[in-house]
């Protein structure tokens, strides 16, 4: 999948991105010296280090490179950007994001390895929920279908939900599966379960995140299995939206978003980071407690 390396680098200065703008006015007594861009690595023509720099500018040509030098992984070069580290073989093809949520890209196709394998998996783990247990909100005849791990009670599982008609109408079909947040067991949990053994799901599920009253059933369904599935596929937070091929699109994505970016991974296997879109998060307690 490609993508440009701001929508990973991106990540690696969220907290600047938190921090409210200054005012005007504020902004004025503010010192010249601190909007002032950190210094530009410098390399020779040629080297490792040049080849790490101009690596990581294929990706983003915006950020820069504060740092490069020996690496404690042979082969690699070890790059600041962004106030994070990032490796680069010294060939400057291959480049490592460590941490939570790293990856390993190939700068020349472009290409995120790591969510290429991922995709792969996410795609098998998915065929192990039936057609029969998804609950589906389709047009008459579907462009694309998605996946979508959902909660009756996430503020932004509710707010796509509530723009279904529009998805519908951009030509995308939603095949929702259950991951209640809190946790097998919790109350969540009981309404999703009572969601998927109302006679009718679709329109029980709508009820739920309208915080309309369900009646409570319970029956042989297959919320634990649909769970499962989501902590298999590395869900951290809901929704969690995947293509047919596995790639992981984000959490709330607008429906016109949405469908421009299938276009755009139906045409050139392009589409937009895994991180894009807000989503609530599983809470600490309930990854703990697992399935």
């Amino acid at each position: 999948m490609k993508y440009a390396l701001f929508a990973v680098l991106g990540a690696l200065s969220l907290s600047a991105c938190a921090e409210a703008p200054k005012p005007a006015a504020d902004a004025a007594k503010t010192p010249a010296a601190a909007s002032a861009k950190p210094a530009e690595a410098k390399a020779a023509a040629g080297t490792p280090d040049a080849r790490a720099i101009e690596a990581i500018r294929v990706l983003n040509s915006r950020v820069t490179v504060e740092r490069v030098g020996a690496a404690p992984i042979p082969g690699f070069r070890e790059a600041i950007v962004a106030g994070q580290v990032v490796y680069v073989s010294d060939d400057g093809r291959y480049l490592f994001l460590p941490g939570s949520g790293g990856a390993l890209f190939d700068t020349t196709a472009k290409k995120n390895l790591s969510e290429v394998a991922l995709a792969g998996m996410r795609k098998e783990a998915l065929k192990a929920i039936p057609a029969s247990e998804r609950i589906v909100f389709a047009p008459a005849n579907p462009k694309y279908t998605v996946s979508v791990f959902t909660d009756v009670e996430c503020g932004y599982c509710r707010k796509l939900h509530s723009e279904i008609a529009e998805y519908n109408r951009q030509g995308i079909a939603i095949e929702y599966l259950a991951f209640p947040r809190a946790g097998i067991g919790s109350q969540d949990y009981n309404k999703m379960v009572s969601v998927w053994c109302a006679p009718d799901r679709r329109k029980a599920l709508t009820d739920a995140k309208a915080d309309h009253a369900v009646p409570n059933k319970n029956c042989k369904n297959s919320i634990n299995q649909q769970y499962d599935v989501g902590q298999r596929v590395g869900l951290t937070g809901t929704p969690m939206i995947l293509a047919a091929d596995g790639t992981q699109l984000g959490g709330y994505v607008p429906p016109a978003a949405l469908r421009e970016t299938l276009d755009k991974l139906a045409t050139d296997g392009s589409a937009k980071p895994a991180a894009t879109g807000p989503v609530d998060a599983v809470p600490a307690a309930a990854t703990a407690g697992g399935a």
